[in-house]
């Protein structure tokens, strides 16, 4: 992918950037711009060190690390902010996060690749089951929050072991998605698996039987990537509250909106990218997929660290996140079931997307 590595190498240069605007006091704004585009670079190089490694480590194992380490970089990032105590700006994110993937991902997929191709198909089983398992989630944010707002009055201790028990469902129903998609039922998802050693293969100009990576270099990548976007998000986290109210923009809308654009880069390039090459069922899988691990394991991993560092974490979402996340979901499913796209169906994704965005931006929180 040439867009993708032209982006992970060009946009390394804004990490000493960060380091300096950071070191030299530039100012809150300088700071937070050049951290969030270091950020960038460093998520495509984990993603492509992920892909790089699962190559290697053979289908099952491979599909493991690219299902742990898919939404590596927004967890990172919304541990360093839970731990800062910005609890507002992380659950924002999470429901961001599963916004813009069903929608301004999957919508500039579909949009792109119908423009190049009259109109594209997918395996709709695969749609499906993600879209089944998404409704699940949805259901997980929609009821604890619906519980406290239709109650006269719950206890702290309540709403708390409530998330936790939410928590430990999702993380039961997401390793269950695991055995699915690894075991039970691995032949639905053959076809994205050997597309993505293929996609890696032509990025490196060998044949797909031909290519080898070297492990250690790419787990030295791996480590390093991590390393990098720990480092880069704990200087964008350290102005992230301040640079957002001098520009006026409100916790909710820096959660929903920006941060789901830094953290997401990756799956937006890889997603887009293969729907170029006429490949919908990996474009396909790598958003609705990503929204899926952000719902079922990134989320609760978060309320049950929360209780840990002592951060009151919990699954108390905004009543418009709920909306917006069901609103999501209901599109994405409604749009992705037949198994064919189109760019209309890609605008529809994008003008819901923009139109949620505005509500946003505009709303009081």
């Amino acid at each position: 992918m040439k867009i993708k590595k032209l982006i992970s190498l060009g946009l390394l240069i804004f990490i000493p950037i960060s380091i300096a605007a950071e070191f030299f006091k530039w100012g809150t704004l300088s700071v937070f711009i050049t951290s969030a585009i270091a950020i960038v670079p460093l998520a495509i190089w984990l993603s492509t060190a992920t892909e790089e490694v699962a190559v290697v480590t053979g289908p099952s194992i491979g599909a493991l690390l690219n299902a742990v380490f898919g939404n590596a970089t927004e967890l990172i990032i919304a541990l360093v902010a839970l731990n800062a105590g910005l609890v507002d700006i992380v659950k924002a994110s999470i429901t961001g996060t599963i916004i813009s993937n069903l929608l301004l991902v999957m919508g500039l997929s579909m949009l792109l690749g119908g423009l190049r191709y009259k109109e594209q198909d997918f395996k709709p089983i695969v749609a499906r089951v993600n879209g089944s398992s998404m409704t699940l989630a949805a259901i997980a944010i929609i009821l604890p929050t619906t519980v406290i707002y239709t109650s006269n009055g719950v206890e702290p201790t309540a709403i708390r072991n409530l998330s936790l028990t939410v928590a430990t469902v999702l993380i039961v129903v997401y390793a269950l998605t695991l055995l699915f998609s690894l075991k039970t039922h691995s032949y639905l998802y053959e076809v994205g698996l050997l597309d993505l050693e293929a996609e890696t293969s032509h990025d490196s100009g060998a044949e797909a039987t031909e290519h080898k990576p070297n492990l250690w270099l790419w787990m030295g990548v791996l480590i390093a990537a991590t390393i990098g976007v720990a480092f880069e998000s704990e200087i964008f986290v350290g102005v992230v509250e301040e640079t957002t109210k001098q520009l006026g923009l409100t916790p909710l809308f820096t959660g929903v909106i920006l941060l789901p654009l830094v953290g997401g880069a990756a799956e937006y390039v890889t997603a887009v990218s293969v729907a170029l090459k006429n490949n919908m069922d990996l474009s396909v899988s790598v958003a609705m997929g990503s929204s899926l691990l952000v719902a079922l394991l990134v989320a609760p991993i978060l309320v049950l660290v929360g209780v840990v560092i002592g951060q009151p974490m919990d699954l108390n979402f905004n009543p418009f996140e709920v909306v917006a996340v069901a609103i999501a979901v209901i599109v994405a499913n409604l749009i992705s079931l037949d198994g064919r796209s189109n760019w209309l169906e890609g605008v529809l994704l994008l003008a819901t997307y923009t139109i949620l965005g505005a509500a946003f931006y505009f709303h009081p929180a």
